[in-house]
């Protein structure tokens, strides 16, 4: 009768002997797999934020359009932006919204209706602190949780919406119709632990999307 020693009463004839070696594989491969699920999250909400700030301010030029040179239209536009920017995008991210004159091409103009990438833009600055309240065309209130930065130099007044451009309420350097373009600044923050690992600095990433449109005509 032969003798089994141990070892082989244990281990089933031709198996490697491989003790500890699925524990080593394992450890060797999950941080990479860790570091890689954290870059997929982040890169996620990153452009959830993106596009939801794109649609968001797509359809605030839309409203921008529309109201025209109405009381109260900058309300309406940054109403529209908080409404859009939802889950798991938030609205409390956005850093800035500014509602801007520019051309076809989406180029700012100044006042006077030239293309201008320095000082005298015509341009509305919004941050998103405290609070602003419009009274609109209809007598009713409205507020936002957003305040102006410095001087308008893009009021409601001002916007062109009439289609022969020289009626009341069209200024000078106002041809035509006005295209209103909104801008939406808007800051995600890091939602794992991926930046301490990788030593990186920084709260997170700034995105910025921008859409313009041409103003709907009043005859």
């Amino acid at each position: 009768m032969p003798i089994l020693n141990r070892r082989s009463r244990l281990r089933p004839a031709g198996r490697p002997i491989d003790d500890g070696q699925s524990l080593v594989e394992f450890a060797l491969v999950a941080p990479i797999f860790l570091l890689l699920m954290m870059g997929l999250i982040e890169f996620a909400f990153l452009m959830n934020g993106l596009l939801s700030i794109n649609y968001a301010s797509r359809d605030a030029a839309l409203v921008g359009a529309e109201a025209g040179n109405a009381a109260g239209a900058d309300c309406q536009i940054l109403r529209k932006v908080e409404l859009d920017v939802s889950a798991p995008a938030s609205p409390a991210n956005i850093t800035e919204v500014q509602i801007y004159r520019t051309n076809s091409s989406g180029q700012l103009l100044d006042v006077d209706g030239n293309v201008t990438s320095g000082p005298g833009q015509a341009v509305d600055t919004y941050s998103r602190t405290g609070a602003t309240t419009c009274t609109l065309a209809d007598g009713t209130s409205q507020t936002v949780p957003y305040t102006l930065v410095g001087t308008p130099t893009y009021p409601d007044a001002a916007r062109c919406n009439d289609i022969e451009g020289t009626a009341e309420g069209c200024q000078a350097g106002h041809p035509g119709l006005d295209t209103i373009g909104v801008s939406i600044t808007y800051h995600d923050t890091w939602r794992t632990p991926l930046h301490a690992l990788l030593g990186l600095l920084g709260g997170g990433w700034t995105v910025t999307q921008s859409n313009p449109m041409r103003l709907e005509p009043v005859l």
